[in-house]
């Protein structure tokens, strides 16, 4: 088992383990106690997640001699919402649930967002613990305190930073992953590669099959991931500088997911989307060597290879950019890549050449 050390100053009282190996969520109970989260447990869960580890999760509490109760909710990312999350309110005040009482956010991206958003709003937050199922989650989602849940006009738009008392990945759990959320997940591990992790990059560079990868190996992958988001999480929690650099494809991406309401991409496949319109975008200012460009290229396409066609106009995708709490000063703000592993963030990316390079990318006239 890994176990990195996510510090968030000013206070050594934010310091919080993340837990990365095979076979280990059955010892989720224990870690609660080791972290004095000894009172209520709330698990926040979908049906699919639920029917499959929700058994070993409730017997793990039993054995800590923990109380545990469940909120099942329905799966899919139209759960990120103000509806779910009063449900989830309406649970904790019905059952009288405390400020010494604790969320753990049992499943993917999204219900780690809703339940750490939840835990960070009521009675102005309690704590939390992230035990994500899905390998988008493992990478990305769980580390780094971002909780919310979306608007009807753009993701993720509401929320809060609120850093859970540990993390738990087990990757037993990724066995269960139909094909697309496993290429979701490899999305954001391929993100973190390109923007700060060439050994990573050409470790999956060089994976005949990424859908097949030994535990050994998927530990390795995931834990170096996860490092590599720490680190940045360590020194910018609030995404004032440094750690914009993680939205390398997120800008795009979001605007993709949002025009199609949720319905034809998966999170990751519309990163992927991002992440080539932004290699073209990295081409276009002459940042990025042509060599490195056509690597990046290769990867991607070898893990999205048939994207859906998508009819959208290159002004509405801009439009809906703007609307992304990435943009500042009504100018949104573009992670370009200098070379793999050499991120820098631009402002002046015009809407002519972003329409050239979104319509390289999916389809149709800039």
């Amino acid at each position: 088992m890994q176990v990195i050390e996510v510090a968030i100053p000013p206070s050594p009282a934010r310091t919080y383990p993340l837990y990365i190996g095979e076979g280990i969520l059955s010892k989720v109970g224990e870690f609660c106690r080791n972290r004095n989260l000894t009172g209520r447990i709330l698990v926040v869960t979908d049906r699919k997640v639920a029917k499959l580890y929700g058994e070993i999760v409730r017997r793990s509490f039993q054995a800590a001699a923990i109380p545990v109760e469940f909120l099942i909710l329905p799966p899919g990312e139209r759960q990120k919402s103000a509806r779910s999350l009063w449900k989830i309110y309406d649970r904790l005040v019905e059952g009288g649930y405390e400020r010494g009482d604790t969320i753990l956010a049992l499943g993917g991206g999204v219900i780690g967002d809703l339940g750490g958003f939840a835990a960070a709003t009521y009675m102005r937050g309690i704590p939390w613990a992230a035990v994500p199922t899905t390998l988008l989650a493992q990478v990305d989602a769980s580390v780094g305190g971002k909780t919310g849940i979306n608007h009807p006009r753009g993701k993720n738009l509401i929320g809060a930073f609120h850093q859970p008392q540990f993390v738990l990945a087990d990757l037993s759990t990724l066995q269960t992953l139909p094909p697309r959320e496993w290429r979701s997940g490899m999305a954001e591990v391929i993100k973190a590669a390109l923007i700060g992790d060439p050994e990573l990059f050409a470790l999956l560079e060089g994976q005949k099959d990424l859908r097949r990868l030994s535990f050994d190996l998927l530990e390795r992958v995931v834990s170096r991931a996860c490092r590599l988001k720490a680190r940045i999480v360590m020194q910018d929690e609030r995404e004032s500088g440094l750690r914009r650099i993680l939205n390398f494809g997120h800008t795009t991406g979001h605007a993709l997911e949002a025009l199609t309401r949720y319905r034809i991409l998966r999170h990751g496949e519309a990163v992927i989307l991002g992440m080539r319109v932004a290699l073209r975008l990295s081409r276009m200012k002459g940042l990025l060597p042509q060599s490195s460009f056509s690597r990046a290229e290769a990867l991607l396409h070898r893990l999205f290879p048939r994207p859906p066609r998508l009819t959208l106009p290159p002004q509405v995708v801009w439009d809906q950019i703007r609307l992304d709490k990435k943009v500042r000063n009504n100018c949104p703000h573009f992670i370009l890549l200098q070379d793999i592993g050499q991120p820098v963030i631009r402002h002046d990316v015009t809407q002519e050449e972003f329409a050239k390079a979104l319509a390289a990318v999916i389809g149709g006239t800039p």
